[in-house]
């Protein structure tokens, strides 16, 4: 299964949530405003109260001693305005510092929301690169067992090889995640491949390659090994993902090494399907880059297609494997170590998602 498959079949979930927060802080905000311009009415009722009295202590004093009793009355009502207006100030303070607490609570919730899901879609990328390359590891150690590879590295006659790089092409057809498949001697010298029609690499030394190195000093046919994302030149300077697994004696696990068997894994147009099919909706995708990087911190796959090989990322982990955090430039920045998928254990890979401010 391609990547684009995994990608397609994964089913995300939230897509919603940043609308949910912002309706929810709109909210908070309304019932502020709404509380304040209640608040304010009283104000003026009780200013209206109190500005009736004084005009009722002002008559009554010019009654005499026939408006003696309306003026108690008259600084009753102002008193009970003044309390009136005490008491809805302090509503307002206390009303005030509750909702901006209320506010502040939600932001973080939404902080926290929006930084858990970024840390999910991150796991997702990752996940779903991990499986594929899982496969990857198990086509390789599948096909070093064919009878017409083993032949080949047993003894390299054009025959053998001509058979051979048939019985990849076969392979190729079927599998089309892959540039090459190639068959390589003890000694490090491609003796056959897939598509020599397209890549010229027979008799290519290889010898030095860190992925043949590993492989040669594999110990079983159930072993294999998995190199980091390279430029090949001899693949037209293509992107890939090189897993080699050793050829042996009668395709046995055991039996004697005769080569090293290694298929390029086409990584570009791969990778880019991971990180651009992340479930999110056009507004999220105007402000956020998915990623995957390697143990070394370099960008090896990118949303926005704006880095190559030599581009790295900093990333503020503080020794976790997976979280979030708000960088410099306070964009939100998640991450993921990859959590490795059945024997494939990983090569110490993030997916990591970040979203601007």
């Amino acid at each position: 299964m391609s990547l684009a498959d995994a990608a397609a079949r994964t089913e995300g979930g939230g897509a919603k949530l940043s609308q949910i927060i912002t309706d929810t802080i709109s909210r908070t905000h309304l019932v502020r405003d709404t509380a304040a311009g209640k608040i304010t009415e009283i104000q003026k009722i009780t200013g209206a109260l109190r500005m009736l009295a004084l005009n009722a202590l002002i008559e009554s004093a010019r009654a005499g001693d026939h408006g003696r009793g309306f003026s108690v009355v008259a600084a009753e009502v102002r008193e009970i305005a003044t309390k009136v207006e005490a008491i809805s100030e302090r509503l307002r303070a206390e009303l005030a510092t509750q909702i901006d607490d209320l506010g502040n609570a939600t932001a973080s919730m939404a902080d926290a929301a929006v930084g858990g899901r970024m840390v999910d879609l991150a796991l997702n990328a990752i996940e779903i690169i991990d499986r594929n390359l899982y496969e990857r590891t198990c086509d390789v150690r599948w096909w070093a067992t064919d009878s017409a590879i083993v032949d080949c590295a047993a003894g390299a006659s054009d025959e053998a090889c001509a058979h051979a790089s048939k019985r990849l092409g076969v392979i190729l057809n079927a599998y089309t995640v892959y540039l090459d498949l190639w068959l390589c001697d003890q000694d490090g010298r491609v003796i056959a491949n897939g598509r020599p029609e397209r890549y010229k690499v027979r008799g290519l030394d290889v010898s030095h390659e860190p992925w043949f190195e590993r492989a040669a000093a594999l110990t079983s046919g159930d072993d294999y090994t998995a190199a980091d994302i390279s430029i090949c030149g001899s693949l037209n300077n293509a992107q890939v993902a090189t897993y080699a697994a050793s050829v042996r004696q009668g395709g046995e696990s055991r039996g004697r090494p005769l080569g090293v068997l290694a298929v390029h894994f086409d990584w570009t147009s791969q990778a880019r399907t991971v990180v651009k099919g992340a479930r999110l909706d056009a507004e999220e995708w105007e402000k956020t880059t998915v990623m995957i990087v390697d143990a070394k911190r370099r960008i090896i796959a990118s949303s926005d297609d704006n880095h190559s090989l030599n581009d790295t990322l900093s990333l503020d982990m503080n020794g976790r494997g997976s979280g979030h955090y708000i960088a410099a430039d306070q964009s939100t920045v998640a991450f993921h170590a990859t959590p490795g998928y059945e024997t494939y254990k990983g090569l110490g890979w993030y997916g990591v998602i970040k979203r601007r401010a």
